[in-house]
């Protein structure tokens, strides 16, 4: 048997164009290819060599983290200093974060990053795997990633 790796994610969206933007134009995905006809419309988003994201204009409503399903969605940059990057696009973009700046993924660690919502109110990350030593831990009991 060989070992499984995620192939790429899905995510529902309430509005296509509003999605694509931000996950292009802010995240910088590529895209890859698209349906445009009308009650099948979807985006699939690539990082220039492989399929990473694909969006789904099928959401009648907002993302709801009280439901089972997804709880974030976690990309990873080679350094803080991109996640940084990152955060002062997003905070251009008036986009709502869950903690100020960038966090440590635990008390003491190394890695961490910055944690969002995207236009839907979907979870996100963005963090390295070093660089955030030092940085705040919003929560001394558990991972930064399970609450926000």
């Amino acid at each position: 048997m060989t070992t499984m790796r995620t192939g790429h994610v899905g995510l529902n969206v309430t509005d296509l164009d509003r999605s694509l933007a931000f996950y292009r134009d802010v995240l910088d995905f590529v895209l890859v290819g698209e349906g445009k006809e009308e009650g099948r419309r979807y985006a699939f988003l690539g990082d220039g060599e492989s399929l990473v994201l694909t969006l789904w204009e099928q959401a009648g409503d907002a993302y709801d983290p009280a439901r089972s399903g997804l709880h974030h969605l976690a990309f990873q940059v080679d350094s803080i200093e991109r996640v940084t990057a990152y955060e002062q696009a997003l905070r251009r973009r008036g986009v709502d974060f869950a903690h100020d700046g960038v966090v440590a993924h635990r008390e003491g660690a190394a890695s961490g990053g910055i944690f969002f919502h995207d236009p839907d109110g979907i979870r996100l990350e963005i963090s390295a795997p070093s660089g955030a030593e030092g940085a705040p831990a919003p929560h001394e009991s558990a991972p930064t990633c399970g609450f926000f």
